[in-house]
């Protein structure tokens, strides 16, 4: 499904991301995880087209996506949708409005300055966050949630577009360890039960080997890990991070208590 070539993104004489290269062939849970500066948020926003590659492809069933232009990149992003740390929702507009946005390049300007949306929109809207479990706040401001609903309205949102692939960008990075089990329960339970592709930079090693399928490490721009969470050993994640052997893993932990982390075994089953 996705092939990523030679990626590469440089900013004056620094390579932010610099021949990054893998490939992903069904609809699995990858993570990303590195340290600040590791070229984590650029490559998703490359693949997003947010952001310009210098060189490289993204082939998605074997069209270079980078070479989309006009109407054609819009529905790309609309195939790829984008969740960001800091949720990047309107504040002041109510949560229904903020998760119909999702679809605002689909419907005509003139109608969504007014909010007006079609019925079976609106419908949708509802049926997405009754889904999520936040279906009573939808008449709210989104700026009156706390963090963990205002992370789960983004991803509704991404859902109205009904993409093939998502992107979360440090999805819970500003969220307590609670929510952020909630966020990602619900993005590993979309990935298994929409076969949708999920790709997540992450920032916390527990989350990581709990949730993903499959694991890749960067380091100054570059794959330095691509493997199994079974293979990210202590070892393995002092090479990511570049640290010593004092690296202690509690510095990347969510403390997400075991005892309610989703079984890993279950979603294998399900995946499988």
């Amino acid at each position: 499904m996705l092939d990523v070539r030679n990626l590469t993104r440089i900013f004056g004489t620094r390579a932010a991301v610099d021949h990054v290269s893998f490939a992903v062939d069904r609809p699995a849970f990858v993570g990303i995880i590195g340290r600040s500066g590791a070229g984590k948020s650029t490559l998703l926003r490359m693949m997003n087209r947010l952001t310009d590659a210098s060189s490289g492809q993204i082939l998605v069933d074997g069209q270079d996506v980078l070479a989309l232009r006009g109407a054609d990149r819009r529905q790309w992003q609309g195939n790829c949708a984008m969740i960001f740390q800091q949720f990047n929702l309107v504040p002041r507009m109510d949560v229904a409005s903020n998760v119909l946005h999702g679809i605002l390049s689909r419907r005509s300007t003139l109608a969504t300055m007014f909010n007006l949306w079609p019925r079976a929109d609106i419908l949708k809207a509802l049926e997405i966050l009754d889904r999520l479990g936040i279906a009573e706040q939808a008449p709210k401001r989104a700026e009156a949630l706390s963090g963990g609903q205002q992370q789960r309205v983004a991803i509704a949102r991404a859902l109205m577009q009904d993409p093939r692939i998502i992107l979360a960008d440090e999805p819970i990075a500003s969220l307590d360890p609670m929510n952020a089990q909630v966020v990602m329960d619900t993005l590993k339970r979309i990935n298994v039960e929409d076969g949708r592709m999920v790709i997540a930079n992450l920032h916390t090693l527990d989350t990581a080997r709990r949730y993903c399928d499959r694991v890749i490490g960067m380091r100054d721009g570059r794959v330095v890990f691509d493997g199994t969470p079974d293979q990210l050993s202590t070892g393995v994640a002092r090479d990511i991070y570049g640290a010593d052997a004092s690296f202690n893993e509690s510095a990347t932990s969510t403390a997400i208590p075991t005892e309610t982390a989703p079984d890993r075994a279950y979603a294998d089953r399900m995946l499988s």
